[in-house]
């Protein structure tokens, strides 16, 4: 199996990066989202997570980037119905939480329903 690799660094290597040296290697609009600084609800959360990384957070913040400090924590992040849960990997970071939990579902139709036409009607013995 291959080993992970962040812009060239191994896990270990990316554990031990400040924020700041972190943000070098993310994209330009996630590491202006760091030196902003995080608000106070994601502030909460990085708490929390510091203090029981194993326990399943909850949280609205689906704006937040993540860090390598929140890696292998399980965190359910609200998708305007219910809580996804989400567990952090290493291919997950300089990404948002909201991009792990989608907001949609797939529609999926079934037969045509009633004051349909008769044309719609036709549905293929396959």
């Amino acid at each position: 199996m291959a080993k992970f690799a962040y812009k060239g660094k191994s896990e270990e290597d990316i554990q031990k990066l400040s924020i700041d040296e972190f943000s070098q290697l993310i994209t330009s609009r996630a590491r202006r989202a760091l030196k902003r600084g995080f608000p106070a609800d994601q502030k909460k959360l990085l708490e929390e997570i510091r203090k029981n990384p194993q326990k399943f957070h909850k949280t609205h913040s689906r704006d937040m980037v993540i860090i390598p400090e929140m890696l292998g924590t399980k965190i359910g992040v609200y998708n305007g119905k219910e809580f996804v849960a989400i567990d952090i990997k290493d291919y997950m970071l300089g990404h948002r939480l909201g991009e792990f939990a989608v907001t949609r579902k797939q529609v999926k139709h079934s037969s045509p329903g009633f004051g349909a036409t008769k044309s719609s009607k036709f549905v293929p013995l396959k």
